[in-house]
């Protein structure tokens, strides 16, 4: 792979950056001692092991392989980086697990507290001036044991047990270097208007930038200009609504609407000018759509738009949180789009942006999730707050991703049925959420006990369709499943929210897999003796959720075995237990709250495109 598709930003992207991934100096520090040795200076000891970044430590691709707890991990190193002549070195990492505190040539350069989300440094005026090798040194403090850390379901224990699956400690996500000038463009945010036929942009600078610099902006589908729009830079920020004339043409502006069958994306240019100097230049990607709710529907571009979701935990048993390859991003979109998918839910993990982008180009919906906490507490509050807000500023502007859901299953809200503070809080999740991000729609708590949701979802394991049909046949059903005990004993609804045709998506149901062989660990649901007996449990339980006339969607539990969670459609490998073709066919049946959809001629006619762009 090579340009956007290899970049760890696919949505910021120049031409001047270095890969920091591979071999790295590494050391265990259990007493915690290294600060006090000195090993912030660098030193080669005690970095006398090797490991390869960016897999973790507990992990076989990292070369480590050590799944004990070891709460502080240490990194080194050398970086033949030189300063830049006229501009400035920035060192960025894509997600280090949990804490992470950074030096370079011993000059402590900041840290940073969140293992899903991004940080940068600026490091020229840390860098050797006289042409040496630079010692970069990373600790990163990762402890098993604090509930109120956002963990998604990394393990407490040594060994993964029940749904809980290997930790991931320190670096899991790239890291690189990037040239840039000293004033330049840091960060693009863009929101899609359909009915203004218009782009919001938010462009952020590095710096206040001086009188005489304007942006230019050039908004490019193939070889057709769609916008080309320039404006004065007064300050750090650059917020315009960019008119794109193409959109209002009535049936022609169809073509440019993003959909997974029809993932249009819109290639942008941003150039900041000083006189007639380029001083940078930067390339993004934008998709226009629009997702909202009416009337018991999600909506996609203003039209009733049914989900066929699955359920994707994001974890590799050779790498855990960590992709064993960008490419293996890339096949992972595709084989859920060949499964007859078009969208996923991703579980307790903030993804790549890689696989986002991929999401984007191949066309496939996305939930956005955070990774919880476990317990409540105010400690917890404020640091599942902080990165969640990283988290919403990092993935804006993927036209992939169509909700957002903060909390599942109460998970670090366990007594969210009567407890009032934490009702509260899982309520301002939704409106902080709202207020930061109003294009799209937001799932407090998914699964039950919601507070306030733009979409209730319910999480139902029933093994058989006909319980399934009993409670979600049609809008009494559903009503009496809403209101009443709960598929899980749990009430779906609680409080007083109000009622404003919220769709009902059965967002968690299957969770289907073979009967284990005696003596393996096993978590799940239901098992079936062979492939035979679980394609036709798979269809029974499929086939139910699509006769409903209420439900707007479902997300099947799950795409991949999981260590002992062994209920995926593939196994760990990514290899089918079941015929690729036949869960198509299944997934793809039209459903009766859906009956004008032409479901397998769009589902085609989306691949070959597909297809062909790739």
């Amino acid at each position: 792979m090579s340009g956007r598709e290899a970049h760890p930003r696919p949505q910021l992207v120049r031409d001047s950056w270095i890969d920091l991934s591979g071999n790295w100096g590494f050391a265990h520090d259990d007493d915690d001692r290294g600060r006090s040795a000195g090993w912030q200076e660098g030193a080669a000891p005690p970095f006398e092991r090797t490991i390869v970044v960016p897999f973790p430590p507990e992990s076989a691709l990292s070369g480590i392989g050590d799944p004990d707890h070891h709460p502080i991990v240490w990194y080194r190193r050398e970086l033949a980086a030189h300063p830049a002549q006229s501009g400035r070195v920035m060192l960025h990492f894509g997600a280090v697990d949990y804490r992470a505190t950074v030096w370079l040539n011993g000059h402590y350069l900041g840290e940073h507290e969140g293992g899903h989300t991004p940080f940068s440094f600026d490091i020229t005026d840390h860098l050797d001036s006289a042409g040496e090798p630079s010692v970069l040194v990373v600790r990163a403090e990762d402890q098993p044991s604090d509930f109120t850390q956002p963990r998604g379901k990394q393990d407490w224990q040594t060994e993964p047990h029940g749904i809980w699956y290997g930790r991931t400690t320190g670096i899991w996500q790239p890291v690189w270097l990037e040239y840039v000038p000293a004033v330049h463009v840091a960060g693009i945010r863009w929101t899609p208007d359909l009915v203004s036929a218009s782009v919001g942009m938010n462009v952020r600078l590095s710096r206040r930038a001086s009188r005489g610099i304007r942006l230019n902006v050039v908004l490019r589908l193939g070889d057709e200009i769609l916008a080309d729009h320039q404006v004065g830079v007064d300050g750090d920020v650059v917020q315009i609504d960019i008119a794109v004339p193409a959109l209002r043409h009535g049936p022609e502006s169809v073509r440019l609407r993003w959909s997974p069958e029809s993932p249009t994306l819109v290639d942008a240019e941003l150039t900041l000018v000083a006189g007639s100097k380029v001083v940078d230049v930067v390339t993004s990607y934008l998709g226009l759509r629009g997702t909202g709710v009416r009337d018991g529907r999600f909506l996609l571009n203003g039209e009733p738009y049914y989900l066929r979701m699955v359920l994707e935990q994001g974890y590799w048993p050779t790498s855990h949180l960590a992709a064993p390859s960008a490419d293996a991003l890339r096949h992972e979109v595709q084989l859920i789009k060949d499964l007859g998918f078009n969208g996923v839910r991703i579980h307790q993990k903030v993804e790549d942006p890689r696989f986002l982008y991929w999401c984007d180009r191949l066309g496939l919906l996305v939930w956005g999730e955070m990774a919880n906490a476990y317990e409540f507490s105010t400690t917890g509050v404020g640091r599942f707050v902080r990165e969640w807000i990283d988290v919403l500023e990092r993935d804006h502007s993927h036209p992939c991703i169509v909700a957002w859901v903060p909390l599942n299953e109460s998970w670090g809200v366990p007594a969210i049925a009567f407890a009032a503070d934490q009702q509260h809080y899982a309520t301002s999740l939704y409106h902080l959420t709202r207020a930061l991000d109003p294009s799209r729609p937001v799932i407090s708590n998914d699964g039950w006990e919601h507070t306030e949701s733009d979409i209730w979802g319910v999480h139902d394991y029933a093994p058989f369709g006909d319980a399934l049909r009993e409670r979600y046949a049609d809008s009494a059903a559903v009503s009496r499943t809403l209101t009443g005990a709960g598929p899980a004993r749990r009430r779906v609804v609680i409080g007083n929210p109000e009622r404003r045709g919220q769709p009902v998506v059965l967002s968690e149901f299957g969770g289907l897999s073979l009967t284990p062989s005696a003596g393996d660990a096993w978590a799940g649901y239901a098992t079936l003796a062979t492939t035979e007996e679980l394609l036709e449990r798979f269809a029974d339980l499929v086939r139910a959720v699509l006769d409903s006339e209420e439900l707007a969607g479902f997300c099947y539990t799950q795409l991949t075995d999981t260590l002992q969670e062994s209920n995926g459609l593939v196994r760990e490998d990514r290899s089918p237990k079941l015929p690729i073709d036949a869960v198509r066919a299944i997934v793809t049946t039209p459903s009766r709250a859906m009956p004008t959809e032409a479901l397998d001629a769009a589902a085609s006619a989306a691949r070959d495109a597909v297809r062909a762009r790739a």
